[in-house]
């Protein structure tokens, strides 16, 4: 009988550890400019991440957007779906000054899907975010917007207080987790990471969101101007690893860990540059654009996104669009083997802006610039993304532990559009039309 009851014991173990509630809880940490290494490589020494990819689920690398830059990659992760679906295909858009407006993509109203926000909102749980790209008007609850800095006002940070939700919000995190802020201490620098860290840990502490996403910039910040290796962009890791502590013990101290999943995602890495190349030259040269780009008078110009540059040609003139090829065959033989031209299906399969009729990828190591005159080719120093996804360096990374997550998985590649359906998921809400697919095994079994 002994026996029996043992054996009924560990069977009855045994179902407890395959069968997992649902989080109540998610919270998703972006590290602008996050790389694999960061995790797989000791050197970095950030400890978070380590024992986060020991023990949870990580990606050994993660295919970004074209382009692989910041607010097209975050929108891909907050809805699931590619920028054609989603609406925002670069950092700026492509418009004249007037169309633009004032607060050009960082308005999430430009976002023509659902996102994860508005998802968790149908369910009725609710939502915070702390600086994420395309959140200004956003469909959050607790919402310190990424409503960018204007060193022409005689305080920088009043977009911040103007539309932070609700009212009052942004001096509510001053008073409680902050204190003060002036422009240098949401520049970029080390200390805004500290400032943003401290913001979400207050949410998530005294608002308990269902659903928080965060974004930390300050690795970006110090790639742009070191490089890769830079020996700033190894302290902007480390602190950022410290911040991510920060912000898991505030879900200790809200009493929420044991049932909060956490997604520490990226959205593109990083390329050293040594070569700028600039083939608006061409263009001009050949009377197809002049020096104001798209507020002038052009018939077709390329805009630039660090590692792609994409040609828009004014009404479709497939007249122009060949006069274009031309001078792309006929550019120096030594300038025409740092690019490679992206054709119109290709940007298709990877959901890019339909507008365009082609794109140029560059070389790693080289960059391109839109300058209309002087020489096309151009030196380079520190560091860029916007490259076409298809090498390592260019990819971000992925780490998932917590309460419904898998225990030591590991994925091989997975891309951007993969992160929501399992937000979706952990939290059982309902995203329809995605390109995401969930990959099986990252959540443990669930039970009903």
């Amino acid at each position: 009988m002994k026996i029996f009851f043992k054996t009924l014991l560990f069977i009855l173990a045994g179902t407890c550890a395959a069968w997992a509630q649902k989080p109540k809880y998610v919270v998703m940490i972006s590290i602008d400019g996050f790389r694999p290494e960061f995790y797989k490589d000791p050197s970095w020494g950030a400890i978070n991440l380590m024992e986060i990819a020991a023990n949870g689920v990580y990606a050994d690398g993660v295919r970004g957007d074209m382009p692989t830059v910041t607010y097209p990659s975050h929108t891909t992760i907050i809805t699931g779906k590619y920028p054609a679906k989603h609406g925002v295909f670069y950092n700026t858009p492509f418009e004249t000054t007037d169309q633009i407006g004032e607060l050009g993509y960082t308005d999430a109203r430009r976002i023509k899907t659902e996102t994860l926000w508005e998802a968790a909102h149908k369910k009725g749980l609710t939502t915070a975010s702390v600086l994420w790209p395309v959140s200004v008007h956003a469909p959050v609850d607790y919402n310190m917007p990424d409503a960018a800095r204007d060193t022409k006002l005689p305080d920088p940070l009043s977009p911040f207080r103007k539309y932070a939700t609700p009212t009052g919000l942004f001096e509510e995190l001053e008073q409680n987790a902050t204190g003060r802020l002036y422009n240098r201490d949401l520049d970029g620098h080390l200390s805004t990471d500290d400032n943003l860290a401290r913001m979400a840990s207050y949410l998530i502490e005294k608002h308990k969101p269902n659903l928080i996403t965060v974004h930390l910039v300050c690795v970006d910040h110090y790639a742009h101007a070191e490089g890769r290796m830079g020996p700033t962009v190894r302290k902007a890791v480390a602190n950022i690893d410290r911040n991510i502590g920060r912000i898991i013990e505030a879900t200790e101290r809200a009493g929420i860990k044991d049932s909060t999943a956490f997604l520490i995602v990226g959205d593109h890495g990083f390329v050293n540059i040594h070569t700028q190349l600039a083939p608006n030259v061409w263009l001009a040269n050949a009377g197809l654009v002049g020096k104001n780009l798209q507020n002038g008078d052009w018939k077709a110009q390329f805009f630039q996104q660090g590692g792609t540059t994409f040609l828009y040609v004014k009404n479709n003139d497939q007249k122009v669009l060949k006069q274009v090829r031309t001078l792309l065959e006929q550019a120096p033989a030594p300038q025409r083997k740092l690019f490679r031209v992206i054709e119109r299906k290709q940007l298709d399969e990877l959901g890019a802006d339909p507008q365009v009729s082609l794109a140029l990828a560059a070389i790693p190591g080289v960059s391109f610039n839109n300058a209309t005159d002087g020489n096309s080719l151009r030196s380079g120093s520190g560091g860029t993304h916007g490259h076409f996804p298809d090498f390592k360096e260019i990819e971000t990374g992925f780490l998932a532990f917590g309460s419904g997550i898998s225990n030591q998985k590991i994925i091989h590649q997975m891309g951007l559009e993969d992160i929501a359906p399992i937000v979706a998921a952990l939290l059982d809400l309902q995203l329809t039309d995605i390109d995401g697919v969930l990959y099986p095994g990252i959540l443990k079994q669930v039970k009903k």
